[in-house]
């Protein structure tokens, strides 16, 4: 059975960051691969394996299970740094990249730019989360 809650755990990761590869490319009309392997955006890839993580341990395992109750800890935490800690690391970037644009107007700057996309929105962390649900689901239907 940890065969089948890791399988479900990497997939849901797995399309949460192909997803996001693609909204990536229809949102800035132009193709990042960094994005198959970054933090940050929609939706979120830490969530929808750790809900996953949670989801089949439930499924698999039992919902009153000693794993679901340590999984489902996990995932609260995660997503909880996600959208709190992490998030404001990605607004803190976005404004010391902000304050460099300003301060070198057109001068190159010999420091590379921060990354900006760290953290989630409640939002994002959502998507993420159900995602990593319905995926779990999905799979312990069809049995596999």
């Amino acid at each position: 059975m940890g065969d089948k809650i890791l399988l479900s755990s990497f997939v849901a990761w797995s399309i949460a960051q192909v997803s996001k590869f693609f909204i990536w490319r229809l949102q800035k009309g132009k193709t990042n691969f960094r994005i198959l392997v970054s933090a940050g955006g929609m939706p979120s890839s830490h969530s929808a394996l750790v809900s996953a993580l949670a989801t089949s341990t439930g499924l698999w395992e039992g919902f009153s299970s000693t794993a679901f109750a340590l999984s489902l800890i996990l995932a609260l935490i995660v997503m909880y740094d996600a959208a709190g800690v992490r998030r404001a690391a990605s607004i803190q970037a976005k404004i010391l990249n902000q304050i460099l644009d300003e301060l070198f107007q057109g001068q190159p700057v010999s420091e590379k730019r921060l990354w900006e996309l760290l953290g989630h929105t409640p939002v994002e962390v959502l998507v993420g989360a159900l995602m990593g649900v319905a995926v779990s689901f999905l799979l312990y239907w069809l049995r596999w």
